[in-house]
């Protein structure tokens, strides 16, 4: 037989160009370059705030709470601080009440108070835990009939003259239990923060707290490597409108420019002045990220570009 007439042997049926063999190599390069983050931030603690437009969606809340049990497994340690504005609507509609707000504030009487505990520290604390548990993960619910761990005094606004604006229940965060968080964080277990606490002195008053300051109250009294909001926005922008005019990261300075420049405007201005005092109060990092994308968390904690807007000292 001639050398010419020698058969070739065939290509092997997984050859590199293969879509089954490329898709697992792009698989491993991704935890490989997750791998410098996963060991960076073992044992370090994030803050997750959740809001009610993430937890009304269900399959938004089902990825972002596997992401939360991931970076468990993983050896970080996830707190959930949550709100539930969406429910707590439904509800007071259900009973007859007109929501009203106050400078950004749930103005919050009797009644109100009633509904927002049900939804916020029984119905949605509890929801958040279980889920957490049916994805693989352990969460405990911190409420007040389990463990509660935020204290506080009652929230008033100066109005015009200097006149008090009464909001009725609502309350700012004075104390945090760390101790109770830390030792479920360090059992491997997530704590499930509602957006409650009760008045300091007063044992059974309960106060109303805006998700936003209690997550940063949790975060600074903890001393978080990481607070993350979760948004319906990418993050910041150069264009409010425009979600390819994302700034990956700012810090005080750029912050300040922007805002002078009216880049960053309306509600953006107080989000991103508190997460800067957060960080002058031991928190490494704030996250700004669109809890609608499908594992954002992930990708804005375990990539080397995010996915959403990063805010440091």
């Amino acid at each position: 037989m001639l050398l010419a007439e020698v058969p070739v042997a065939a290509e092997p049926i997984l050859s590199w160009e293969a879509p089954p063999l490329r898709e697992a190599i792009e698989k491993a390069d991704v935890l490989i370059e997750a791998l410098k983050w996963i060991r960076a931030f073992r044992d370090k603690i994030t803050v997750v705030k959740i809001g009610g437009r993430v937890i009304d969606d269900e399959e938004a809340l089902r990825t972002l709470l596997l992401d939360v049990v991931f970076m468990e497994t993983v050896g970080m340690r996830p707190v959930i601080v949550h709100g539930g504005g969406a429910a707590i609507n439904r509800w007071m509609q259900e009973a007859g009440l007109e929501p009203r707000f106050i400078e950004g504030r749930r103005y919050t009487d009797d009644e109100t108070l009633r509904i927002v505990e049900q939804v916020l520290a029984y119905d949605n604390n509890n929801a958040i835990a279980d889920r957490i548990e049916e994805l693989g993960g352990r969460a405990a619910p911190l409420n007040f009939k389990t463990t509660n761990v935020l204290f506080g005094r009652r929230l008033t606004l100066s109005g015009q003259g200097g006149q008090p604006i009464d909001l009725g229940h609502v309350g700012e965060i004075t104390r945090v239990d760390r101790t109770t968080i830390d030792n479920l964080c360090y059992a491997g277990i997530v704590p499930v923060i509602p957006s409650m606490c009760l008045e300091e002195g007063h044992k059974e008053q309960k106060l109303n707290v805006n998700a936003d300051t209690a997550a940063m109250a949790v975060a600074e009294a903890i001393h978080a490597e990481k607070l993350v909001f979760l948004s319906d926005v990418n993050g910041v922008r150069r264009r409010k409108d425009d979600p390819e005019s994302l700034i990956q990261s700012l810090n005080a300075t750029s912050a300040n420019e922007l805002i002078a420049r009216g880049a960053i405007e309306a509600g953006m201005i107080p989000k991103v002045q508190a997460c800067l005092e957060t960080l002058d109060k031991g928190v490494r990092k704030v996250h700004i990220i669109d809890g609608r994308l499908k594992h954002s968390l992930l990708l804005e904690v375990y990539t080397s570009h995010g996915v959403g807007t990063e805010i440091v000292k």
